[in-house]
């Protein structure tokens, strides 16, 4: 093996000019290679070499004890999702509604996340669906601190994913209406005199 030729070189500079010209030759062999980081291609020499290759590189010898160490666990959110079909998002959600202090975009709150909830929890469970079933998790989930009249829900098919989202996240909402109003520079529309029809 090259690599091996190389480390037995006894003249330090040759060793380390035959270094560069083999870090070349595998650019031109695998063009490929052209895009990867210069420091992978010396270390990979040097693994090649059992860590024997001894030249004036540009960067030093990758440590031994590293190759093969297994990498750190990630770390999990901590803390259980209640009902894992919904999922984490959902709980922070419910958080927000909660925090919400005007009664009708409470209620606006409840029926997007209603409409969501029905969504994620339909692709778990087809069969014997009741949209009872969502606001008993919503209650469960908001620890009874959420509610909207379950008639009014059915009545109404607030939950049906058609129905009219006037809901937002509040931080979305924000960003939108600074938008809004830089395109529209602070100043009002004209309605050159003709009123708006109701």
């Amino acid at each position: 093996m090259l690599v091996n030729h190389i480390t037995g070189i006894e003249d330090r500079e040759k060793r380390t000019q035959s270094a560069y010209t083999v870090i070349e030759i595998i650019k031109q062999l695998f063009p490929a290679m052209k895009q990867e980081n210069d420091q992978k291609l010396w270390d990979d020499i040097y693994i090649m070499s059992e860590f024997k290759l001894d030249v004036d590189g540009p960067f030093p010898m990758p440590e031994k004890e590293l190759l093969g160490k297994k990498p750190q666990p990630i770390g999990y959110p901590k803390g259980e999702v209640k009902f894992k079909h919904y999922g984490r998002n959902i709980e922070k959600l419910i958080e927000k509604a909660i925090e919400i202090e005007n009664d009708e975009e409470q209620e606006n709150a409840i029926i997007y996340i209603g409409q969501l909830m029905r969504s994620f929890h339909s692709t778990w469970n087809r069969d014997n669906f009741d949209d009872g079933i969502i606001l008993d998790d919503i209650k469960t989930l908001s620890k009874g601190r959420l509610h909207i009249d379950l008639e009014k829900v059915r009545e109404n098919a607030l939950f049906e994913s058609n129905t009219r989202r006037d809901f937002k996240i509040p931080h979305i909402e924000e960003e939108q209406q600074k938008k809004k109003h830089q395109n529209h520079g602070g100043k009002k529309h004209r309605n050159n005199g003709f009123k708006k029809r109701r």
